[in-house]
């Protein structure tokens, strides 16, 4: 935790991200249309960030 927060980054937790292009800070495209792999890790990011905030809201 910095100055209140969280940084949930996926790092290299799951094969999805290497797909999209493998980094570690979050999922990132540029201008056009999403490919599949992108949007597959934009979907595991999305997860990992709220299975992160129920862990802390109990």
């Amino acid at each position: 935790m910095f100055r209140g927060v969280f940084f949930v980054t996926p790092g290299y937790t799951d094969p999805a991200l290497f797909a999209a292009g493998g980094n570690p800070y979050g999922t990132s495209a540029t201008m056009g249309a999403l490919s599949n792999e992108v949007k597959a890790a934009v979907r595991f990011q999305t997860k990992r960030l709220i299975e992160f905030a129920d862990k802390i809201a109990s």
